[in-house]
C-alpha cells in the first residue's frame, strides 16, 4: 500500500498537499471578492468535492465493515481456543 506511506496522516507530502490546497482557496476567495470568479464554476467545483466526499465515505463504511467481520471472526476464534485451554488444565 505505498498510497498509505505516502499519504499518511502527518506526512510531509500531505502536509505540502494541504498547502497548496489552502493557497488555491485563498487565490480563489481573492477573485470572488474582486468579482472575478464565476458562480458556476464555483457549483461544479463543490459538486465535484461533495461528489468524492460521498464515494470516500462510501469506501470506509464498506472497509470498516471488512474490518467488523474480521474482527467478529477473531473473537469467535479466541472464544474457541480459550475452551481448549480451559479443557487442557
Amino acid at each position: 500500500m505505498c498510497y498509505d506511506i505516502i499519504y499518511d496522516k502527518g506526512s510531509k507530502m500531505m502536509d505540502f498537499m494541504k498547502k497548496i490546497m489552502d493557497w488555491a482557496l485563498e487565490k480563489e476567495a481573492e477573485a470572488a471578492k474582486g468579482c472575478h470568479a464565476d458562480p458556476n464554476d464555483i457549483d461544479k467545483q463543490i459538486k465535484m468535492i461533495e461528489e468524492k466526499r460521498e464515494a470516500l465515505k462510501r469506501r470506509y463504511e464498506e472497509e470498516d465493515a471488512q474490518f467488523a467481520h474480521v474482527l467478529s471472526k477473531l473473537h469467535h476464534i479466541k472464544a474457541e481456543s480459550i475452551k481448549c485451554t480451559t479443557k487442557g488444565q
